[in-house]
């Protein structure tokens, strides 16, 4: 039982980071007023609020591409590098398909 507590802790953390990352990256690229105006858009047309973006990932990343068209692309490379640094790697990321995102995400995170 133990374990499972400190998986769920381990979790919480990637899911704090992550968020972290999508807020930065938003912030860096937009500013911090679009990005509120991206937060809204998300909580009132995808329910999706602000601190809940790491467990609604596929969700986000299919509104943004909505919202983004192709410049979605310039977006998930930032939250990469911005989580990647945030767990102490220093990647170069390159991106080849849509998936891809959610799939590197999901290799660094505990399940």
């Amino acid at each position: 039982m133990t374990l499972q507590r400190g998986a769920y802790r381990n979790t919480v953390k990637y899911e704090e980071m992550l968020n972290k990352a999508v807020d930065k990256a938003l912030t860096r690229i937009f500013g911090s007023e679009a990005a509120d105006l991206i937060y809204s858009h998300l909580e009132n047309n995808y329910s999706i609020c602000k601190g809940e973006i790491a467990e609604k990932l596929e969700s986000f990343t299919l509104a943004m591409e909505e919202y983004l068209n192709s410049g979605v692309a310039v977006l998930e490379k930032e939250i990469l590098e911005s989580f990647y640094s945030g767990l102490g790697l220093f990647q170069l990321v390159e991106l080849g398909n849509n998936d891809e995102f959610v799939d590197r995400i999901r290799k660094l995170t505990p399940h």
